[in-house]
C-alpha cells in the first residue's frame, strides 16, 4: 500500500493528523482503552506492540479497527519463510493497517507474497532507534547504523515492501533510496523540550516530516501526559510546521 492510499484510508477529522501514530505503550488493555477514550479524536492511528499484544492486545486491535481507527501492529516478525508467511496471512485477516517485519530479505519476500492483494502495509524494520554505533558493533555488524539502514532500505524496496521503519535522522537518505511512494515510519519522535528516554536517535515532529518521514510514532510523550488529548494536539500542531 502506498503512502497516499494509506492516508486516504484514514478516518477523517479536523482534530487529528493521519500521519500521527500513538504508541499504546501500556501494560493492560484496560489502560489502553482508557487512554484511547481520553485521546478521543485528537488521534486516530494507534500502534500496538509486544507489551500490549501479550496482554490481550490482538482482540483489542480488532475493536479499534471496528471503531473506525487505524492500527499499526508492531510485531517485528522474523522466522523461517513459511512461518512468516502463515503469520502474515492471519494478520491480513485481522484487517490492521500496518505490520512490521525485520528487514531480512527472505523474510520480507515471504511476507510480501503472503500479503499480496490485501491492504496491509508491510514495514521493514531497519535498525532499532534505541541502538547506536556501539550497539550495532556489539551485535556483530561491521557497518555503521546509517549504512546498515540504507542497505536494508534498498533490500526492502526490492522485496516489494510497503514502507520502512527507521530513525528520523535517516529518513532523508532513505527517501532518496525508496522513492516517494513507500511509507517511512519514524519512532523516536520527541516534541521540542521532551525527555529522550531510552531513544538515542531522535527528532522533533516538524524535523522528522521535513526530513522525509510519512508517519510519526509517538508513545510516552502522549501516553504519560496528564492530558493525552492536549499532548496529541500539540504534536499535531508541531507537525503542521514541518
Amino acid at each position: 500500500m502506498s503512502v497516499a492510499a494509506l492516508e486516504q484510508g484514514s478516518p477523517s477529522s479536523s482534530q487529528h493528523d493521519p500521519r500521527l501514530i500513538v504508541g499504546l505503550d501500556v501494560p493492560t488493555v484496560a489502560e489502553a482503552e482508557a487512554l484511547v477514550n481520553r485521546i478521543g479524536d485528537a488521534a486516530m492511528f494507534y500502534k500496538i506492540g509486544y507489551q500490549l499484544v501479550f496482554a490481550g492486545g490482538l482482540p483489542f486491535a480488532r475493536e479499534l479497527k471496528a471503531s473506525g481507527r487505524n492500527v499499526f501492529l508492531d510485531m517485528k516478525l522474523l522466522d523461517i519463510d513459511n512461518t512468516v508467511a502463515k503469520g502474515v496471512e492471519n494478520i491480513v485477516e485481522m484487517g490492521v493497517d500496518m505490520l512490521t517485519i525485520h528487514a531480512y530479505p527472505k523474510a520480507m519476500r515471504a511476507a510480501v507474497e503472503a500479503a499480496k492483494g490485501s491492504n496491509l502495509c508491510l514495514l521493514a524494520v531497519t535498525v532499532l532507534t534505541s541502538m547506536d554505533a556501539a550497539d550495532v558493533a556489539e551485535a556483530g555488524y561491521a557497518l555503521a547504523p546509517e549504512e546498515l539502514v540504507l542497505r536494508r532500505a534498498a533490500q526492502a524496496r526490492d522485496a516489494g515492501m510497503g514502507g520502512i521503519v527507521c530513525a528520523a535522522a535517516e529518513a532523508k537518505a532513505v527517501r532518496e533510496i525508496v522513492g516517494p511512494d513507500m511509507a517511512i515510519v519514524t519512532p523516536g519522535i520527541r516534541p521540542a523540550g521532551a525527555d529522550h528516554g531510552d531513544q538515542k536517535r531522535v527528532m522533533t515532529p516538524a524535523q522528522a516530516l521535513a526530513a522525509g518521514s510519512s508517519h510519526l510514532v509517538v508513545g510516552r510523550p502522549v501516553c504519560k501526559a496528564s492530558d493525552p488529548a492536549s499532548a496529541a494536539r500539540a504534536i499535531t500542531a508541531e507537525m503542521a510546521q514541518g
